[in-house]
């Protein structure tokens, strides 16, 4: 039998019977690429049940999904608890970021109560003891692989039959029936097919690692993280400490939940108050900066929203934005503009958020604010004092969620003073030690900085 060649989008992996410029069925552009397959039998041999037979869900219990602890607390926390038995877990980053040491620091604590088996195609198993001893991982349960093979990996799962399973990395497997390289978006899709059914049929919990490309992605089809029922990234600086984990996608939890921790030179550190962590540093009294709490899931988190404000050096003025959005960056230096009276719109604006953080929730927007116009006007916002609110076009401040959250945890670290919304100052109840400072709209607000009156 010939040779089967096939196309594939590697944004939606939509399959199409020849090679266009853009796909049918997402639209996206030069996402088309092209893998010669050879024949193979009529469909995988399914590890799920043969019963077909369809059951009331009011009949079903929900012992079978038993949480436990990986030994790492802010993973745990990303996934919502726990890994959930049976389920397979995808996770991503740049290359150099920590994967491969976040998944392996975990086998020590897994060993303890469950058999795991690590599959690497990328280190040797030499490497790999050198890594564990660099880690201080020691676990007689902790079983290694150096493969590359899908069929091999599948047979000595059969062979050992671990509880966990990790795979490193997901673009190294293959499937020798198919005549495509590793890495190919057919080969990927295969894998993480088979994989899925391993641990759907044995109960087998399995972490997969994929790297991310130029694009910020993970490489291979989009469908993968369709297949997957949990894909975590891992973000951050390689030539920075600190570390970021968010769930894109969690079928067993909430999406909202951050980790975050300190690669050390004996591997990853957690960080349980990342507050503290990201204001370090901080200077004092010094123009263009202010402080936000923003909730991270369930955790109240506090940001440093830094803002510089320069004559501009072309005739367009540039506008540059890390860690917060662009478009609304724009919005709020418009309404500066044309409600707070400052001629931003003829300056170099640049907003930073300290720390790797992304804000992407409204209630950072009264402190970009308030940066801003500190740095325009040259005056220092008090190191003692935040902000917290949202910014309308109207140059209104509206009240956001988790207010009472926010203000502990703002007491919590020492601040006295924090920048409200007016018309939720009556329902919040009073803390001691924090002066809370109700504004209506930017003017007011600009009007405390203005005439020092957030200083004590």
């Amino acid at each position: 039998m010939k040779a089967k060649t096939v196309f594939f989008c590697t944004e939606c992996g939509n399959e199409t019977p020849k090679w266009s410029g853009r796909c049918p069925a997402c639209g996206a552009w030069n996402t088309i690429v092209e893998q010669t397959d050879k024949p193979v039998k009529s469909g995988r041999k399914s590890v799920f049940s043969t019963t077909v037979k369809a059951e009331r869900i009011t009949e079903l219990g929900t012992s079978d999904e038993i949480r436990f602890l990986t030994g790492m607390g802010e993973l745990d926390r990303v996934l919502g608890g726990g890994a959930v038995k049976g389920s397979l877990v995808l996770v991503g980053g740049a290359p150099g970021i920590g994967k491969s040491t976040l998944m392996l620091q975990i086998c020590k604590k897994l060993g303890e109560f469950s058999k795991v088996l690590y599959v690497s195609g990328e280190e040797s198993t030499h490497q790999l003891k050198l890594r564990a001893q660099r880690l201080r991982v020691e676990s007689e349960n902790l079983y290694v692989l150096s493969e590359t093979c899908l069929g091999n990996v599948m047979e000595c799962v059969r062979e050992e039959k671990p509880d966990v399973l990790i795979v490193d990395s997901i673009q190294t497997l293959y499937n020798e029936e198919m005549d495509s390289p590793a890495g190919g978006v057919g080969q990927v899709k295969d894998c993480t097919m088979a994989l899925m059914q391993l641990a759907k049929g044995q109960g087998i919990t399995v972490f997969v690692i994929g790297h991310v490309n130029k694009e910020g992605s993970i490489a291979g089809p989009k469908v993968l993280e369709h297949m997957v029922d949990c894909v975590l990234y891992f973000e951050g600086d390689q030539h920075m400490t600190y570390r970021i984990l968010r769930a894109a996608k969690n079928r067993f939890g909430a999406t909202n939940e951050i980790g975050v921790f300190e690669m050390m030179d004996w591997g990853l550190k957690e960080v349980e108050n990342p507050s503290e962590m990201l204001l370090s540093g901080r200077p004092k009294d010094a123009p263009g900066t202010c402080v936000t709490c923003a909730m991270e899931g369930a955790r109240p988190v506090l940001a440093e929203v830094q803002a510089l404000i320069a004559p501009a050096s072309a005739a367009n003025p540039r506008r540059m934005s890390n860690g917060f959005d662009y478009n609304r960056f724009a919005m709020l230096l418009a309404v500066l503009e044309k409600r707070g009276n400052l001629k931003v719109s003829q300056c170099d604006a640049y907003l930073n958020i300290i720390g790797g953080l992304t804000l992407e929730e409204p209630a950072a927007d009264l402190s970009a604010v308030v940066a801003i116009a500190s740095s325009y006007l040259d005056k220092p916002v008090p190191s003692h004092m935040a902000a917290i609110g949202e910014v309308g076009l109207s140059g209104e401040i509206r009240s956001i969620n988790h207010m009472e959250q926010r203000l502990s945890e703002v007491q919590r670290l020492g601040f006295t003073q924090c920048i409200v919304p007016e018309h939720r100052v009556k329902e919040m109840k009073e803390l001691p030690h924090l002066e809370l400072l109700p504004v209506q709209n930017v003017a007011q607000a600009l009007q405390l900085l203005v005439q020092g009156k957030l200083m004590k």
